[in-house]
């Protein structure tokens, strides 16, 4: 079975929505899971389920399992550890899966590039390697990992595997490994860390669709190039759609950067708007075609 994990709280509603307006734009039928960032989740676990279908991770105690192996590293020892709770996705329900932060809205069924699944263990859809391992790890991983090796870093907000790649036994060693030698590991980006220690350690059979011989559009919302066309981003230095647009270090805001995808998407099939958030890709006459579009895809 194959599908999605988020990894949300009540603090992240707005930006949870938004997501999973986009994916459901595209996918009507793909399940999709919450990991809950912490304990204050029930808000927006209970709003998901009705309006997306969106389930919570059932296996509780081994979110439990997983910060107490976090907590074994020592008391402030990773910035925001509750990010490692992405790690729940290697043995939650769906054999194949997607792993998707709340900071990025899709422009496609998403889940189909889970057939790269079929040839590798790991795949994602990212540019980080282009700023070398800044942000990932401290030089001193250089005594670990060749140069080619180290051109795999990612980050950590969309990337896809398959259940049970790694065991809790890894993940033991792995906390380990990372309380013995903090000097490899870039702790202030906690799940981006670990998680690329973690895959470039367990698995050889690893894709980076932004580094496949064919050009490829872009995805971050830092990059200021790509041009709005029907509620979808076009990167022009490839003339293709974007997969997805990922808002990573830069806040979303209505007159920030591409706000007006974002709102499209965090308002999809509402009537009623905030005054302040109202885009001229947003008023009246365009939401009632918008909602009769919606009824009609689906």
């Amino acid at each position: 079975m194959q599908g999605i994990y988020i990894l949300a709280n009540d603090k992240v509603t707005e930006n949870s929505i938004a997501l999973l307006n986009s994916i459901r734009y595209y996918d009507s039928e793909t399940p999709i899971v919450m990991i809950p960032y912490n304990n204050e989740y029930q808000k927006i676990a209970e709003l998901i389920s009705s309006k997306f279908g969106v389930t919570v991770y059932e296996d509780l105690p081994f979110l439990d399992y997983l910060d107490n192996l976090v907590k074994s590293c020592g008391n402030n020892f990773f910035d925001r550890p509750n990010l490692l709770r992405k790690l729940a996705c290697w043995f939650g329900p769906f054999d194949e899966f997607l792993y998707i932060d709340t900071d990025i809205v899709v422009f496609e069924k998403i889940i189909a590039n889970l057939t790269h699944l079929s040839d590798y263990d790991f795949l994602c859809y990212d540019y980080q390697y282009r700023s070398g391992i800044t942000q990932v790890f401290q030089e001193k991983i250089r005594e670990i990992y060749s140069e080619e090796d180290l051109k795999d870093v990612f980050n950590t907000g969309f990337w896809g595997s398959k259940k049970n790649l790694i065991s809790q036994q890894d993940l033991s060693d792995l906390f380990s490994f990372c309380s013995a030698n903090p000097d490899y590991f870039y702790l202030l980006n906690s799940d981006q860390t670990i998680i690329n220690y973690l895959i470039l350690n367990k698995t050889k059979k690893r894709l980076n669709l932004s580094r496949q011989s064919t050009k490829l559009p872009g995805n971050w919302a830092g990059s200021k190039h790509f041009q709005e066309e029907n509620h979808r981003l076009i990167d022009p230095n490839t003339n293709l759609p974007l997969k997805f647009i990922h808002w990573a270090g830069v806040r979303i805001e209505p007159k920030g950067a591409y706000g007006n995808i974002w709102e499209y998407y965090r308002y999809l099939n509402e009537d009623n708007l905030p005054p302040d958030v109202i885009t001229p890709q947003t008023n009246q006459f365009q939401r009632v075609i918008n909602k009769l579009k919606n009824k009609l895809k689906f």
